[in-house]
């Protein structure tokens, strides 16, 4: 680095402390990350910024290990794998990257957010869905529009056609 220029990376790993605690990242009441679990590399972002850009380190990946997570229990990490499993690599491991801004810290608290939030949702109790039932309305309405196409169409058809 230049003369009076200080780096917050070190070897491309950073470690900031997040919300909460300084050792965890909160993601609901009953699940705290350890913030030793989740892996902050950066990495130099394309995309404009003149010179800028090529010099600076501000895309951000965080990586964390769901399948080896000491933080969750079973049933947490059951869950976490089934829901999040498109998004994990064959090893367990959940990434996300931003390069939204030109701000390594704003794009450290981006990534981290929609982890917290992607975490929070996949953990989520889903509602049952109630069976419903058409009402008599919904279904003769449904009726006649399908009268009126049928109409329509039989009056496209030639008067040949319909002989045979």
């Amino acid at each position: 680095m230049g003369a009076g220029k200080e780096s917050d990376t070190t070897g491309g790993r950073i470690a900031l402390p997040m919300a909460g605690d300084d050792k965890h990242l909160v993601i609901t009441s009953e699940l705290r990350l350890p913030l030793a679990e989740l892996e902050y590399r950066a990495s130099r972002s394309g995309g404009p910024g003149g010179q800028h850009v090529n010099t600076s380190s501000t895309r951000i990946e965080v990586s964390w290990d769901v399948a080896g997570s000491t933080a969750l229990g079973p049933e947490q990490r059951a869950q976490l794998l089934e829901r999040l499993g498109p998004r994990l690599d064959s090893t367990g491991r959940l990434r996300l990257v931003s390069s939204g801004t030109r701000s390594q810290l704003r794009n450290k608290d981006d990534v981290t957010d929609r982890l917290r939030s992607l975490v929070e949702g996949a953990l989520s109790v889903r509602k049952k869905r109630k069976a419903t039932r058409p009402s008599r309305a919904s279904k003769t309405a449904r009726l006649e529009k399908k009268r009126r196409r049928a109409a329509t169409k039989r009056r496209r058809k030639s008067p040949a056609e319909s002989d045979e």
